[in-house]
This record gives C-alpha cells, sequence and structure tokens, in this order.
C-alpha cells in the first residue's frame, strides 16, 4: 500500500504527493520515526525550540500515523 508522509517544522508543512510503498504498518511506523533526526538535522534549529512531526496518509488521505520529535535547547550555566 501507498503512504504520504507530510513534514510539519511548526513553520511550513510539507505534503508529500508522491508517497511511499510499504507492506505492513510496522514499516510505516519505522520510516516516519528514522526520518525524524534526518529532518531536524537538515533544519538546523535558528532558535532554543523547535519541534518535526511526521504525519503518514494512506492511499484514501486518512491519517494513520504521527511521529514528532521536539528539539530544546538550554544553556545550564
Amino acid at each position: 500500500m501507498r503512504y504520504f508522509f507530510d513534514i510539519d517544522d511548526d513553520r511550513r508543512l510539507i505534503r508529500d504527493r508522491d508517497g511511499h510503498e510499504f507492506q505492513t504498518r510496522q514499516e510505516v511506523r519505522n520510516a516516519a520515526i528514522v526520518a525524524l533526526p534526518d529532518i531536524a538535522r537538515d533544519e538546523l534549529p535558528d532558535g532554543d525550540r523547535r519541534v518535526f512531526t511526521v504525519k503518514v496518509r494512506d492511499g484514501t488521505g486518512k491519517f494513520v500515523f504521527e511521529a514528532t520529535l521536539s528539539l530544546i535547547a538550554t544553556w545550564l550555566d
């Protein structure tokens, strides 16, 4: 089945128009979670807080999974 991975970084929403084929829901879950650190690295936040979310839609457009990564940077001294 084809799944679409939309990316929301609290500043913009990027909708996946191509999608990816997966055999199982576990593969979809793993792909969404693995994508988050790469997305965060690519965006290298210019502030101290940023939230990255991958929202996965199935072929009918229904949201079926969501994974979120929060980046919080704080000086301790």
